[in-house]
């Protein structure tokens, strides 16, 4: 090395180490990265020359592998800048760098690296260059373990271009690349083949003789290899690994696994290493999946199917690797019955895998084992075998596999349109086919096999901490589901699956399914009555519900039965469920836990009842008797069980209703009449009259509309007549103390809720709603009504927006002064909304978790008690909100009624009065509930009269406290939103959490709100690009006024109007600088608008607005990594403003110069290359590439998309499995973004 040569790589190095000590200061780890960047940017030759020093020993290992990476850098970016002879010359000294790293002291991250700069330039160089390398390559494999490694090292990262999506090398260069490693493997699979089989065996052997050093060599070894034909096996044609041997070289490695699992355990890197990991990862992962975690460390995996057009040899392979595991599955499962005690931990760790890998193969491949009748039934028997097992993980695999198996079996051929010059006659030909291999597998799921599926489907339908001792209905030692099984979701989606089997096994044998389930319920019942604590069997009762609603869903409702199959099947069946029936109404339990599940029974009969008429009066009645047969008054209806018991036999009034159709409608009176006489002995509360009124209203919707009418006539206008009073709204509603006095009477505060949530329910259950009005038919002529609801509106209405004004008004600043303690309490989000907001619990926490009609604390709660508190309450102020919201939005969908009986004025300032004072939560559901379907169904003719009134006070509020709040954000690191007031602080954090996640929550709410008024159906009258014409050049002459589109285009009509196109506008653009990339999404159809406005009137606010600020909002934007997900959108609205207003406003040029990186010629040849191609596609690439050169690849959102690592997957020892074990969350690169990009991206 001479004295400049050393001289450099001393800097170099100082640089390096400078560069990633993050103890130096900022300024000088900015200027080594400086520095840094320009060797690389530099003299090639000086480059590979002080890179080829730093990699020697006489290095920090972080020095060589930094070195390393520039390497590779200089192969993948300046090969191109070596002659022919320069570039054999570095690519020997690689070479020759493999065998120097053959040292077992050396790291083997660095011996990882050695071997990928090596498959670059074999890469690079082609095929050529891999056949003069390929012979030393096998000299340096024979000698010894670690060269072995370095060499499986470097064929695992040969295909990486292939395998890991990388933009640089696209179109002919990847095909180039795909065909020479086709080509080339007849070498590398024997050579793999080879390697395995002495490196294995050599593990083994060492292994025997204690020789555990030596032994992780060769283990390392075979870990390097598996992950060689990992890399190949996920694109390499399946016959050829079965021709060269990779498939039958591991035949024997289970064996070995079996035979020798002391071994696993005693120190050869443990099992995940060498033994059935590797063989797992061998077979189904390696050779039919691969999984790619992209920049979002999002897994996923894609499997390789069985093609339409397979052949025999792709057939044979398959099957040989299937009789590979079930031979090893045999004779686990064999053991496990007859001797499961002595099986080991490493044994059923094992077993999972190789179970794993037998549910992908059937999953995807199992019609390779169509022609071979016994291989079929085996495979069937033994994951059968799996599902039975008592250990829950097997079981659990084997689910996942029936569960797809059953999908596909059961699932529908799909129709879709013929190529053109493809025959009919082909298609119905693939179809038939398809069709008759799926029969061939039916043929072979026995009543055996789909019995013993429903009955260990019933069993497990229960959770471990519920199964008692005592319970007699169990049969073997099942691992039920618990809550620390880990990785596998919650119970809720186990049981969901379980469910999804049943329904399907019903679906293709009903009457088996009908048979097992009621058999099961009849004996659970039985041994409930003979139980000594029958508390203790409760949980399992409760169990069998959902699988007896799957059960008779899928045998009345999704199977042939009735359509078209013998009358005999349906009589059959409904034989089968009327002895059920019978039993169920015989049963006399008063307790109240036992009559909520008979009534769950029961409704769960439904769709038998719509095929079995006669028994619908029967269970009307039980259902009635278990109504009054519990309690009416209770002390404390919060906790009560009756209380709660008598809701949920309620609802099931409503689940009949939807299930059994028209078979309800005969006893409509004879309801009636039920419900009127307990009202009328004050045995019916409010909320249980409110869900028999929906019950009600659902029948009547299958009556027809006059029957539609009737009813809601009958349950309305009682209501009406205490609504419509002026006295109680004069009291109560006139001013703010009014509500505050309304709070101390609870009996009539909880009468208004119950009224406005039967409006809300009465809304949804009855006639048909419009998306929105057609505003191409802007008539408001008087019709006759085709909802039954819209003669109600317009006394249902005006009460109800006086009771949202007087809710809004207390959070106005002098009036919530004024309140007393407990209402200012109950104001303050509650503790389940702050979890909510942590992700910490149920997500959705909203009026369906506390008002819904199945059996809600709402509608359960003490209607008669004397003094409400805090909670009481803030359920009733959440409540009128939440369903008064509902309303208001559900009537704006059922034609213009909505708009012909309210004055916008009152609208106007219910809404939007006290817009100030909200806070982020209220307004965003405001904004959802309301304006979002008000804005939809507003006839055109109206817009001047309704939306100026709303808009204007919304928008200018929003982009207001929207600014500010994110100004706080991103300057402070705290949103401070208005939502958290009074929250006493005692975990700051978690605040700032909350605080974010609301202003977050609002910002993509009014986005969203902007992208629906910048919606198709809002927008008719827009012309599209094509008319404004593909050149930049445009006759001004054809330009229209914008008012031209103010009557057909709701953008067009907030742009006209300044007051609203200002905050509109405003919004618009801060969007493209607040970091959350979802917002951006969702405004960047209204900006899309915006631009197509500008090109095509003659508006010269609007088109400098377009040119200059939102051009260049969105270049900001592109800055932002966080809207990296719509950059490519972003960069079309880019093009579209350049290319059809540069020569009418010079801002777009003007805008591009100041970048940072770009000179006139630049630009200049950027117009030339656009001139040239009249494709918008292209002229898109064009312009992304442009700008990411003009900002010197600064624009993070383009940088993001485009970079890939060099060398990905880089953890030792790694053989990917599909099944995660306890895993920690991927670590997330460090952003270097100079905004603050807040606390929720990291909680």
């Amino acid at each position: 090395m001479d004295e400049s040569s050393g001289v450099m790589a001393n800097n170099v190095a100082r640089a390096i180490a400078a560069a990633l000590d993050w103890k130096s200061p900022p300024h000088a780890r900015n200027a080594a990265v400086s520095y840094l960047d320009s060797v690389k940017a530099g003299d090639v030759h000086v480059l590979a020359k002080t890179s080829f020093v730093l990699v020697k020993k006489d290095w920090s290992s972080a020095i060589r592998l930094h070195a390393y990476k520039m390497l590779q850098h200089l192969v993948r970016l300046q090969w191109d800048q070596l002659v022919s002879t320069e570039r054999r010359d570095f690519a020997n000294v690689a070479v020759q760098l493999m065998s120097e790293m053959a040292d077992p002291c050396e790291e083997w991250a660095l011996k990882s690296q050695t071997a990928a700069l090596v498959a670059e330039i074999v890469r690079k160089e082609g095929l050529n260059l891999w056949e003069e390398l390929f012979p030393s390559l096998i000299t340096l494999s024979n000698n010894g373990p670690i060269q072995a490694e370095l060499v499986a090292m470097m064929l695992r990262w040969l295909p990486e271009d292939i395998t890991v999506h990388n933009e640089d090398l696209e179109g002919d260069r990847r095909r180039l690349l795909l065909r020479g490693l086709t080509q080339s493997l007849p070498e590398i699979f024997p050579l793999l083949y080879t390697l395995l089989e002495r490196h294995f065996g050599a593990a083994l052997s060492e292994a025997g003789r204690q020789q555990l050093a030596i032994a992780k060599q060769h283990a390392s070894t075979v870990t390097a290899i598996l992950n060689a034909v990992n890399a190949y096996a996920e694109w390499a044609p399946l016959p050829d690994l079965a021709k060269y041997g990779i498939i039958h070289g591991y035949d024997s490695i289970p064996i070995f696994v079996q035979s020798d699992l002391k071994f696993l355990e005693c120190g050869v890197d443990n099992l995940s290493t060498l033994t059935a990991v590797a063989f797992y990862s061998l077979l189904p992962t390696s050779v039919f999946m691969h999984a790619s975690f992209s920049s979002l460390s999002r897994q996923v995996v894609a499997c390789r199917k069985r093609p339409t057009d397979a052949d025999s040899e792709f057939d044979s392979a398959m099957s040989n690797i299937f009789q590979i595991l079930m031979n090893v599955s045999r004779d686990f499962l064999n053991r496990s019955c007859s001797s499961a005690g002595t099986i080991g931990e490493s044994e059923f760790e094992f077993a999972e895998y190789i179970c794993e890998s037998m549910v992908s193969l059937g999953s995807f491949n199992l019609q390779c084992l169509n022609g071979d009748g016994a291989l079929l039934s085996f495979y069937l028997q033994q994951m059968l075998g799996y599902f039975q097992h008592f250990n829950l993980a097997l079981h659990y695999q084997s689910l996942l596999f029936w569960l797809a198996l059953m999908r596909d079996m059961m699932s529908k051929p799909k129709i879709v349109a013929h190529a053109a010059g493809e025959s009919v006659n082909n298609l119905t030909s693939g179809s038939w086919q398809a069709d008759n291999e799926k029969k061939k597998i039916l043929n072979f799921l026995t009543d055996d096999i789909c019995s013993a599926i429903l009955n260990i489907s019933f069993q497990r339908m229960i959770k471990k901490e519920k199964v008692h001792a005592g319970t007699t209905v169990f049969a073997g030692p099942l691992e039920y589901w618990s809550d620390d099984f880990e990785g596998k979701g919650d119970f809720s989606q186990y049981r969901s699956r379980l469910l999804e089997l049943i329904r399907f096994v019903a679906s293709d044998k009903p009457l088996l399914a009908a048979n097992k389930v009621c058999e099961r319920i009849i004996t659970i019942i039985k041994g409930l009555m003979l139980a000594s604590v029958p508390a203790q069997e409760l949980a399992v009762v409760e169990s069998m519900q959902l699988a007896l609603e799957n059960v008779v869903s899928a045998a009345f409702e999704g199977s042939n039965v009735y359509g078209g199959t013998s009358s005999e099947t349906q009589q059959t069946l409904c034989r089968i469920f009327e002895g059920l029936l019978q039993q169920l109404l015989c049963l006399k339990w008063t307790e109240p836990e036992l009559v909520e599940v008979l009534g769950h029974y029961l409704d769960a009969l439904g769709p038998f009842l719509k095929h079995y008429p006669d028994g619908v009066g029967s269970v009307i009645n039980k259902l009635f008797e278990l109504l009054t047969s519990l309690p009416f008054m209770v002390k404390d209806p919060s906790t009560s069980t009756a209380r709660h018991a008598r809701l949920q036999i309620c609802t099931s009034f409503i689940r009949l209703a939807k299930a059994a159709d028209k078979s309800l409608l005969p006893h409509m009176k004879g309801i009636a009449d039920t419900m009127s006489y307990l009202q009328k002995e004050g045995c019916l509360l409010r909320g249980e009259h409110n869900l028999l009124g929906e019950a009600f209203l659902i029948m009547a919707s299958m009556a027809g509309f006059q029957q539609q009418q009737d009813v809601l006539a009958w349950l309305l206008e009682p209501l009406g007549k205490q609504w419509t009073l002026l006295e109680w709204q004069n009291a109560y509603l006139s001013d703010p103390s009014g509500l505050v006095r309304l709070c101390a009477e609870p009996v009539f505060m909880w009468s208004l809720f119950h009224t406005v949530t039967f409006f809300e329910k009465a809304l949804k259950r009855s006639g048909n709603r419009k998306g929105h009005v057609n505003i191409q038919n802007n008539s408001t002529a008087s019709s006759t009504p085709w909802h039954p609801m819209a003669t109600h509106l317009s006394w249902m209405l005006p009460p109800l927006l006086k009771l949202l004004r007087a809710v809004h008004s207390l959070w106005s600043p002098p009036v919530i002064q004024a309140l007393p303690a407990e209402i200012k309490a109950a104001m303050i989000m509650i503790d389940a909304e702050r979890t909510s907001l942590l992700g910490e619990g149920n997500p959705k926490l909203s009026k369906a978790a506390l008002t819904s009609a199945y059996g809600s604390q709402f509608e359960s709660h003490k209607e008669g008690s004397a003094e409400p508190n805090e909670v009481d309450i803030r359920n009733w102020l959440k409540g009128i909100r939440d369903s008064g919201y509902n309303v208001l939005g559900l009537s704006t969908t059922i034609g213009d009624s909505f708009f012909k009986c309210l004055d916008v004025d009152s609208v106007a300032l219910a809404l939007m009065e006290n817009i100030q004072s909200m806070e982020f939560r209220h307004m965003r559901q405001l904004i959802h509930s309301v304006l979002i379907p008000l804005f939809k169904g507003c006839p055109s003719d109206l817009w001047e009269v309704w939306l100026e009134k709303l808009l204007h006070p919304l928008l200018l509020h929003c982009q207001q406290a929207l600014s500010c709040s994110w100004s706080s954000l991103l300057q402070d690191g705290r949103a401070r939103v208005p939502d958290l007031h009074g929250i006493l602080a005692g975990a700051d954090l978690k605040v700032e959490v909350m605080e974010e996640k609301l202003l977050r929550d609002l910002t993509r709410e009014i986005c969203s709100f902007l992208s629906v008024i910048a919606s198709a159906g809002m927008n008719p009258g827009l012309p599209s690009l094509e008319q404004a014409g593909h050149v930049n050049r445009v006759d001004i002459s054809t330009l229209k006024d914008l008012d031209a589109f103010a009557s057909s285009s709701m953008v067009g009509f907030v742009l006209k109007r300044r007051n609203l196109a200002i905050p509109a506008l405003q919004i618009s653009l801060n969007a493209f600088e607040w970091t959350d990339g979802e917002s951006v999404t969702k405004v960047s159809s209204f900006c899309g608008v915006v631009v197509l406005l500008s090109i095509s009137t003659n508006n010269v606010e609007l088109r400098e607005f377009v040119a200059k600020d939102l051009f260049s909002a969105i270049i900001k934007g592109l800055a932002l990594e966080s809207n990296a997900i719509i950059s490519s959108d972003l960069v079309g609205l880019c093009r579209e403003i350049f290319m059809h207003l540069a020569d009418r406003d010079a801002a777009p040029r003007q805008i591009l110069l100041s970048l940072p990186s770009i000179t006139q010629q630049d630009l200049l040849a950027f117009e030339e290359a656009l001139a040239k191609t009249s494709s918008p596609k292209e002229q898109k690439q064009l312009m992304k590439s442009f700008l990411l050169l003009a900002s010197g690849n600064k624009l993070k959102a383009l940088a993001a998309q485009k970079s890939v690592n060099v060398i990905t997957n880089v953890t030792r020892n790694f053989v990917f499995s599909v099944r995660p074990r306890n895993l920690g969350s991927a670590p997330e690169s460090r952003t270097t973004e100079e905004e603050h990009i807040g606390l929720a991206a990291i909680v």
